[in-house]
């Protein structure tokens, strides 16, 4: 099947030349391309082809960066399961220098046959520093140069650390690939999407990376041009020839890099110490609590290192005291139940019960789970009680 498509690709592209050297238009089209190729968007950049650039930058990391500096820690795995995943492929945890950080930015927010890349970006750890390559596509028909540069920097060894990036980035990349007859990459790849919403969903307005980035690191992206003007102003260059403003989106696009460096150190340091860095970044408690709670029940007690079990416990029963209500159900549900059958002791567990109904706001399936259990005790205890005032019927 592969080989038909590319052999129907081939045919397709064959064809464009006598359809475009009849095409009254070819003339001002091939002045246009001709036109883009000629300049460079700066002095920084090099030419790969005609149609492509390439920039190295190095960029001095967001101070959160630092703790995926020193190594990355086994306990990153329950708010990352990518890495986890990632662990038990290659019998080992990833190391700072197998980190590659990958963006893109579009021409749209569709994956769709419409939208291409035009801007790649690729960060690595470097001397305590990020090394950031990115390429340019300076026209639509030096895509398949473009991607050709763009998948070079791919390592099997590496994991692939995007923001979105198993929605998005990946797809458009792997669709852009099989349209211009290139075989897709195949990587590892953790995305910080999904645990940033696990952490910050209730904590910030929104889960964006700029919005983590502000909200959550402090870091200043003042002048910054948003990602949803990329595509206008690339338009723009293909028209003019201007690159002041591409130059913009190119700078934007390095700092997504670094972004995504800060956000990975700041898990880092949650997934290290989540009491103390977790308080720091304004983490859920409860969802922090949850996500250790049922990476240890999964996993088992050893999978992250010595002492996760222990501390997903206080997580738990701090996020419980609090009030927060999914914590609690878990705790006094617990308790309840060691109580009951471990202890011999309904009274108590009865106790642990009345807790948990008496936090505000409880309902669904986590109410009516304890009335059960409440009205089952009861009656146990009322059995209990009969048993000790009528000794002689008791079986």
């Amino acid at each position: 099947m592969g080989n038909n498509l590319r052999a129907r690709l081939q045919q397709i592209r064959d064809s464009v030349p006598a359809r475009v050297n009849n095409n009254p238009c070819h003339e001002v089209s091939r002045a246009v391309s001709l036109q883009a190729e000629a300049p460079l968007p700066g002095p920084d950049w090099v030419t790969l082809s005609s149609l492509v650039a390439k920039r190295s930058i190095a960029m001095t990391p967001p101070p959160s960066f630092s703790a995926a500096l020193r190594t990355v820690p086994g306990s990153l795995g329950i708010i990352l399961p990518d890495f986890l995943r990632y662990q038990a492929l290659r019998l080992s945890l990833p190391r700072p220098d197998d980190l590659l950080f990958f963006d893109l930015e579009t021409t749209g927010l569709s994956t769709g046959p419409g939208t291409l890349a035009f801007l790649a970006a690729f960060g690595r750890v470097a001397e305590g520093a990020l090394k950031i390559d990115q390429y340019l596509l300076l026209d639509y028909p030096g895509e398949s140069d473009f991607l050709e540069a763009v998948l070079g920097e791919f390592a099997p060894e590496s994991i692939v650390v995007t923001y979105n990036g198993k929605s998005f980035d990946s797809q458009l990349l792997k669709i852009r690939c099989l349209m211009n007859g290139i075989r897709p990459p195949e990587y590892f790849q953790a995305d910080l999407l999904h645990p940033c919403r696990q952490l910050w969903k209730r904590v910030l307005p929104s889960c964006s990376q700029a919005a983590i980035e502000t909200g959550i690191l402090g870091l200043d992206r003042t002048g910054d041009i948003p990602g949803s003007m990329a595509p206008d102003i690339w338009f723009s260059f293909l028209k003019t020839g201007n690159p002041t403003e591409l130059l913009g989106v190119c700078s934007h696009n390095a700092h997504d890099i670094a972004g995504l460096g800060g956000i990975l150190g700041a898990l880092c340091g949650i997934a290290e110490d989540p009491k103390g860095t977790g308080e720091r970044f304004r983490c859920d408690p409860e969802n922090l609590a949850l996500l250790w709670h049922w990476a240890i029940r999964r996993y088992g007690e050893n999978a992250f290192g010595q002492g996760t079990a222990k501390t997903g416990e206080e997580l738990l029963r701090a996020a419980a005291e609090s009030g927060y209500r999914k914590a609690a159900y878990i705790v006094y549900r617990t308790q309840a139940i060691l109580a009951e059958w471990k202890g011999r002791d309904p009274e108590s567990a009865l106790g642990f019960v009345d807790a948990f109904l008496a936090l505000p706001a409880i309902q669904g399936s986590m109410e009516d789970e304890m009335f059960h259990r409440r009205e089952r005790l009861m009656n146990k205890l009322k059995q209990k009680e009969k048993r000790r005032e009528y000794p002689a019927f008791d079986d």
